[in-house]
């Protein structure tokens, strides 16, 4: 018999069907969680990878910690970037509608790391508005971004706003 591998796949959560089409009643303009997901950016690694877990503060990353309010109670974090990516659908189809980026390092060694809530929250709720947020990260977090974003969608890349690439520095 042969052995069928399966290929890991964790992909972004797309557009499901409005719950709210046709109806126009109670709902009709609501933010949804459904287009939103979390990549992660690890600086250290040069990687980027998806965790959903993050939704509720639970991914891998942030699993077994416990996050203070300062920085400097956190010397030697490893540096991360929580990246909320929003997907939206226009007529030639999906793309990376709103991106916003929040800081956070993590401390396995003491179990502790650095995040602040009130961000977080508040960027989630900028990249549901399809707003782009990335300028401030550094430019080889950018650069793990952008060639995160780009392999897993060229297509989506390629439809997304000018401003996400900009802001990236990506071609």
């Amino acid at each position: 018999m042969e052995e069928k591998k399966k290929k890991k796949s964790i992909g972004f959560n797309i557009i499901k069907n409005d719950p709210t089409d046709g109806h126009g009643g109670f709902g009709v303009g609501a933010l949804s969680l459904d287009n939103v997901s979390p990549v992660f950016v690890d600086i250290e690694e040069g990687e980027a990878f998806i965790d959903i877990g993050a939704m509720h503060a639970r991914s891998t990353v942030e699993k077994g910690i416990k996050f203070l309010k300062t920085k400097e109670e956190v010397p030697n974090g490893k540096p991360y970037w929580l990246v909320w990516v929003t997907v939206d659908r226009k007529a030639e189809g999906p793309y990376y509608a709103g991106v916003a980026a929040c800081e956070m390092t993590v401390d396995r060694s003491i179990r502790r790391g650095y995040k602040s809530l009130p961000e977080h929250v508040n960027r989630m709720d900028k990249s549901m508005k399809r707003h782009i947020i990335v300028d401030h990260m550094d430019d080889r977090s950018k650069e793990i971004l952008a060639d995160f974003l780009q392999n897993h969608n060229s297509e989506m890349w390629e439809l997304s706003d000018r401003k996400l690439k900009e802001d990236l520095n990506a071609k």
